[in-house]
């Protein structure tokens, strides 16, 4: 059985809920395509690294969810999270130079889920409502909305667990949450 990322529900909200993520390793890129299509475009480097295509040789195994994250300009950031327990001097680099790993720090998300196949309109109402709920309930939100998908793609949409993820700040805290990015690989931007 595939690991998924563990998580406490800290509140449970009528539209979402408050989740607490633990630090934890991604593995990522950055590829044009929309919604639909970036998912894909992403995994073939990503599933690379993790059956070896890293510096080590080793193979990690998947997890899940995948998250993907629109950049603007029809750039996505698609990413694996990597198992439970590794850091950033357990975590290979990566061979392929488009793939770069990141840690990330303990954090607050709102989470809403949904069933159905991976059609934009379907992720980005979604995200809209997932933000709309977090602000009435007069959390502030950090960053913009992420994606995560935890089945494979030749499951039928119905049975498909997807959801909408937004970073928010940590009641009382009303500041942004510490970030650790690996400052070897940076992030790659659209050109015109």
């Amino acid at each position: 059985m595939t690991e998924h990322q563990p998580y406490e529900v800290v509140r449970v909200h009528d539209a979402f809920e408050v989740r607490r993520y633990p630090a934890h390793m991604l593995a990522q890129v950055d590829v044009r395509g929309g919604l639909e299509t970036g998912a894909g475009a992403g995994f073939g480097p990503l599933f690379q690294y993790i059956s070896g295509g890293n510096v080590d040789g080793r193979s990690i195994a998947m997890t899940a969810p995948v998250l993907q994250q629109p950049q603007g300009a029809g750039v996505q950031t698609v990413s694996f999270v990597l198992p439970a327990g590794m850091d950033a001097s357990s975590t290979p680099d990566p061979r392929d130079p488009r793939v770069r790993t990141t840690a990330v720090g303990a954090r607050l998300v709102a989470a809403r889920r949904f069933a159905g196949g991976a059609r934009a309109s379907r992720f980005s109402e979604q995200g809209a409502r997932l933000v709309a709920a977090v602000r009435a309930a007069g959390l502030d939100i950090v960053g913009e909305v992420s994606y995560a998908r935890f089945d494979p793609p030749w499951k039928p949409g119905f049975l498909r667990h997807n959801e909408a993820l937004v970073e928010i700040v940590e009641p009382g805290r009303g500041d942004q949450p510490d970030r650790v990015v690996d400052p070897r690989r940076p992030r790659i931007t659209p050109t015109s």
